[in-house]
């Protein structure tokens, strides 16, 4: 069953990065690779405009194929300023709500930042994907491709490809559940939940796992059969199908349309000022934190990628010091006195 839309040849390889800065200021740059020079707006995956500083280079990669290039960058005066970018986006995942966040709090020896980007969840009524997978799957589920194919392709890859095959099965009923529960929720709040003849919404979340099971049972001709009504046939009987076919149909273009997202990937990465203490990111070669961006991720759960450091604030352990040396002074010129 085809449950995700294939992405265009024409998007880029795009990875980016944010430098965050003590001050809350944000050097944001993006590096996209094509083997076309085709960067078009409606393709890019993250916005940026003439306001940017872009570098094109043309580069020759290990298979000996041509690479276009193109870098862009700027330093964004806050969080604010690239949310901005954000509501004006035109490219490839302007219908995705995105926004970043950054705080910073003052702890006397140290100063305690956070930064993360975060992308709103898309269902409604959707399952977190947490409820299918082990806490081993949900790692690999969220893993950067290029860590899951050295795995596939290693040494272990039969235990791998195996348990990869785990890990698919299980989300392929994560996605039918979640879209069933979808189009429960829209079929029921388009009738106000007073259908009667088991109608509700109580009633017809109680045999969700009916409904899951027919559509599995039909995956080989899943996209025609939920587009026909068939499913809802077989789901609902020939009466009710036909009572509520508008609902039933307006529900099915809902849930199908908060479940086909159509996003364009990419990688996110994030350096963060003074000593890394927290993150959900990953670690690459060269120890910067990095996110994929797919659209599983936000499906049916907020998705945030967060990182939190700690910088020491020298002045004050300097300030401390004194502070101490004088008190300590002070005993000593006393007891001396008394002496």
């Amino acid at each position: 069953m085809v449950l995700a839309i294939a992405a265009s040849c024409n998007e880029p390889e795009t990875v980016v990065t944010n430098i965050v800065h003590a001050d809350g200021t944000v050097t944001r740059r993006i590096e996209m690779k094509n083997f076309e020079n085709k960067f078009e707006v409606s393709d890019l995956q993250v916005p940026f405009d003439s306001t940017w500083t872009i570098t094109d280079s043309l580069e020759i990669s290990r298979e000996g194929d041509t690479i276009w290039v193109k870098r862009a960058e700027k330093l964004f005066s806050g969080v604010d300023e690239i949310n901005l970018s954000y509501l004006a986006d035109s490219g490839a995942n302007k219908e995705i709500k995105r926004h970043a966040e950054f705080s910073r709090k003052f702890r006397w020896f140290n100063t305690e930042y956070r930064f993360s980007e975060i992308i709103d969840k898309k269902m409604s009524y959707g399952y977190p994907v947490k409820n299918f997978l082990s806490e081993d799957e949900l790692k690999w589920f969220y893993s950067p491709g290029s860590f899951t194919d050295e795995k596939l392709n290693g040494a272990d890859s039969l235990r791998f490809r195996a348990f990869n095959d785990t890990v698919d099965k299980k989300i392929e009923e994560w996605y039918v559940k979640s879209l069933v529960s979808e189009w429960i929720g829209e079929f029921t709040k388009l009738t106000g939940d007073s259908a009667d003849n088991g109608m509700g919404f109580e009633a017809l979340k109680q045999r969700e796992d009916e409904f899951a099971a027919i559509v599995l049972k039909n995956s080989e001709h899943f996209d025609s059969l939920w587009v026909e009504g068939a499913l809802f046939r077989e789901f609902l009987g020939e009466t009710n199908s036909v009572r509520y076919k508008t609902e039933a149909d307006s529900a099915s273009v809902l849930a199908a349309d908060h479940f086909w997202v159509s996003f364009s990937d990419y990688t996110l990465r994030t350096v963060m000022p003074g000593k890394l203490t927290g993150t959900n990111g990953f670690a690459d070669s060269s120890g910067v934190l990095l996110w994929p961006v797919s659209s599983d991720y936000f499906l049916t759960e907020q998705y945030e990628m967060f990182s939190e450091s700690k910088v020491s604030n020298l002045w004050a352990w300097i300030c401390s010091g004194i502070f101490v040396l004088f008190v300590g002074l002070g005993i000593i010129i006393r007891k001396k006195g008394k002496g």
